[in-house]
């Protein structure tokens, strides 16, 4: 029946090979549709979290204001932190709001104050022009970094100089020179258009902080999985006027978001095993009404219901198999090709990324695998005791 059966028959054959067909383009779509998905969601949060990292101290009195009150830096704090083995680095940061006029534009924009102890490998990743700036030990450096927005709207290039004026008692001026420029792509109106990063010095002389004064600390962690255990454990540690706040409180709408993005994986999942149900139980029964004389011949020569079902079961089981190695085959292929080529764009501005992101999770795939085996064999259980009910001596009655 493998062998021949499909193959030279005259209706079974081409059912069949559609329902082959149909196992490996549904199994395909699935293992795809999981891969985009995971991979946008990754690389929207991994660009959100490079503007905040996973966990961020600050003072409880800031409450989200975009002109923070300074917390002490406390060394025993630091390295206790450190010990826990789910945080991989801590830095400290300054934050201070202020005005960019240039060229007949202005824009208000939050200055980020970093060290040398900062981890700029998000910003080396997103780095388009020019250089990130230099911090020397002996005094401020006057290097920043801004968008590829902020330098298009403010009319800026590499190595132009502006001032940015900072609204306080009294008012204060301070000349910069851009060293860079990066785009991570994250919106005309969201990150990229806010975030000018520079010397932490600068934010700490315009504020008139004390020396160790910062507007709050940034950690990092290994793995995203554990965030909510690491902040709880990081609340315990930390005094009492402090606030800690993970990537996701800061900005619960972009995860909020991303998340969604679940539900819409589970409706293709669900839709692509309807339709590798229904073609599998349609050739199913093809195949056993045209195998009727068959089923007949076997009961006569002694086969009960149970051992002539196993038989379409076998067959069927093969059918699922091979649908689903060519659907496997199918979905790495073209997952490869847009790896390799990125040939499938997207709109930046309203995706926030250029190019369709790919992530195969093996663990998705294998449970994909598993999950459209288990509910088309599953499914093919109650055809098959059409065979019961076939009596040998109505279907072989006319040979």
């Amino acid at each position: 029946m493998l062998r021949q059966g499909g193959d030279k028959s005259r209706i079974s054959g081409p059912v069949v090979r559609i329902s082959i067909g149909a196992i490996a383009i549904s199994l395909a779509v699935m293992i795809i549709s999981v891969a985009i998905v995971t991979g946008f969601q990754q690389a929207i949060r991994a660009k959100v979290i490079g503007f905040g990292a996973h966990i961020q101290l600050s003072n409880f009195d800031s409450n989200h204001s975009l002109e923070s009150k300074p917390i002490e830096r406390d060394a025993a704090l630091e390295q206790k932190l450190l010990q826990n083995p789910e945080i991989k680095h801590l830095q400290v940061f300054s934050v201070k709001p202020g005005i960019i006029k240039s060229s007949g534009a202005i824009e208000g924009l939050l200055f980020k104050g970093i060290d040398k102890q900062y981890d700029t490998s998000f910003l080396k990743k997103h780095l388009v022009k020019g250089r990130l700036p230099v911090f020397e030990d002996t005094s401020k450096s006057a290097e920043v970094l801004i968008s590829a927005t902020q330098a298009r709207l403010l009319h800026l290039a590499v190595d132009s100089s502006f001032v940015m004026y900072f609204v306080q008692d009294p008012p204060k001026a301070r000349k910069f020179r851009v060293a860079g420029i990066y785009d991570t792509g994250l919106g005309e109106n969201d990150f990229d258009r806010l975030y000018i990063w520079g010397d932490v010095r600068v934010v700490n002389g315009l504020a008139r902080w004390e020396p160790g004064q910062v507007s709050g600390y940034e950690i990092s962690l290994h793995n995203l999985e554990h965030l909510a255990e690491t902040e709880a454990w990081v609340y315990e540690q930390i005094p009492q006027e402090w606030n800690s706040e993970t990537i996701g409180m800061r900005y619960p709408q972009i995860f909020s978001w991303l998340e969604l993005m679940d539900t819409n994986v589970m409706i293709i999942i669900a839709l692509m095993l309807v339709v590798s149900v229904v073609n599998m139980v349609t050739c199913l029964l093809i195949l056993i009404l045209e195998k009727a004389r068959m089923v007949g011949i076997l009961k006569v020569l002694g086969a009960d219901n149970r051992r002539v079902a196993g038989i379409f079961l076998r067959q069927s089981s093969v059918m699922i198999l091979g649908g689903m190695l060519i659907g496997n085959i199918l979905a790495f292929l073209l997952c490869y090709i847009q790896i390799e080529t990125g040939m499938i764009t997207l709109n930046k501005e309203t995706y926030y990324l250029s190019v369709v992101p790919i992530h195969i999770d093996w663990l998705h795939v294998l449970l994909i695998n598993a999950l459209t085996f288990v509910i088309s064999y599953l499914s093919l259980l109650l055809p098959v005791y059409i065979v019961s009910g076939i009596r040998p001596a109505r279907v072989i009655r006319f040979d």
